[in-house]
């Protein structure tokens, strides 16, 4: 882990794992809302982790 993690790259690490375990690269109309919300929740807990994170005495992020 490293301290340059950026928001830009958590979202994507999200929307990369929704994608995957969704089997959707892009969804439907009718499941955008729930889509872009799960992406929405795994960005706000790996943001959590990352923020609770300890490495070498200091913060994962800064």
């Amino acid at each position: 882990m490293t301290p340059e993690v950026r928001e830009e790259d958590v979202r994507a690490a999200a929307l990369q794992y929704v994608r995957k375990v969704s089997g959707f690269h892009a969804p439907a109309a009718h499941n955008r809302a729930v889509f872009d919300e799960a992406v929405d929740a795994v960005a706000e807990a790996t943001a959590r982790l990352l923020d609770g994170l300890v490495v070498r005495g200091g913060p994962a992020r800064t």
